[in-house]
């Protein structure tokens, strides 16, 4: 399906609850979806414990849309996050949705460095009918 699928690692994050906190990241990633009008049908987050004991863990969770979905992971111990929207275009444009979203996480966690690529899915292949 033709749609836009941003990838990100984020580095350098503001340390703060939203690397520490699933509810926190949850809360943030349902809003961001649902301010910018997309379809919210579910979501999972899940807090991990810190890795030696000495400090909070991380969290992971999905959002997962109509459109498609959001995926998120953290590391606190790295200040760091990993991010992945996609969004498809099947009955609208949702690009400007799938921009709208990550720059609301991007404002929220405060990176220092992002790597990022912008995927356009789906190609315009022949549709073959399988006998």
């Amino acid at each position: 399906m033709k749609g836009l699928h941003i990838i990100a690692d984020l580095y350098n994050c503001q340390k703060g609850e939203l690397l520490v906190s699933s509810n926190k990241l949850r809360k943030l990633c349902v809003k961001a979806c649902q301010d910018v009008g997309l379809t919210v049908l579910g979501d999972h987050f899940y807090q991990f414990d810190g890795a030696d004991g000495t400090q909070l863990g991380g969290a992971t969770g999905a959002v997962v849309l109509a459109e498609s979905h959001l995926a998120i992971h953290t590391w606190p111990e790295r200040a760091g996050a990993t991010l992945d929207v996609y969004v498809c275009n099947y009955t609208a444009d949702n690009t400007e949705k799938a921009e709208s979203v990550y720059n609301a996480l991007i404002k929220a966690l405060k990176p220092g460095d992002v790597i990022v690529e912008r995927i356009q899915r789906g190609r315009d292949l022949p549709v073959k009918r399988v006998a």
